[in-house]
Parts: structure tokens; sequence; C-alpha cells
């Protein structure tokens, strides 16, 4: 019975640490770039989007396009760089264990 509570005491301190790296990923911020750094997108490490930023040469009515694919491959860029930085964190918590393949926090 002791295994038992010795268990549960260690799942109880990893929920809270899953709470506070959470809390900690919402503070950090990546940046993705496309268009050689014209075009910029901030996202939390949760990857919620917390800014974009278009170089002024970008925005022209017959460029719309362009700036439209761009912002998706910035949105893209940052993405992959928040899943790093949970990655990572996760390690961290879980003492060197990744994350698997395909499993998503956010």
């Amino acid at each position: 019975m002791s295994d038992f509570m010795g268990m549960m005491k260690q799942a109880a301190q990893l929920q809270a640490k899953m709470q506070e790296m959470q809390a900690e990923l919402d503070q950090i911020e990546v940046e993705g770039l496309a268009g050689g750094g014209l075009v910029a997108v901030k996202l939390s490490a949760k990857g919620e989007m917390k800014g974009v930023s278009i170089d002024g040469s970008l925005l022209k009515p017959e460029e719309k396009d362009i700036v439209e694919d761009l912002l998706i491959a910035a949105h893209a860029d940052a993405r992959r760089k928040a899943e790093a930085v949970m990655q990572e964190k996760m390690k961290s918590l879980t003492g060197g264990l990744a994350l698997p393949p395909g499993l998503k926090l956010f």
C-alpha cells in the first residue's frame, strides 16, 4: 500500500509541475520568419498567435497572394519553433523522456 501512496504523491507532484510548465509556456514567445524576414509571426510556446509584422514593401494590392502565403509560412515556422520549445520543456519535466511522435499538447 505504501508503494501506491508513493505513486500517488509522485503523480500529484508531476501534475503540479505540468501546471507550472503550462504557465511558463504562455510566457515564452517564438518568432517565425518568411520571405527573408519580410513577414514575421510571433507565437506563444503553446501556439497562440501574439503578433504579425509585415514589411511595408509587401503592401501592394497586386502582391496580396504573396503576403498571404508568407503569413502561412511564417506561422508554420513559428509553430515548429514553439513545438521544439515544448519538447525541451517536457524533457526536463519528464527526466529526459521526449513526447511520443505526434503527441501534441496544444
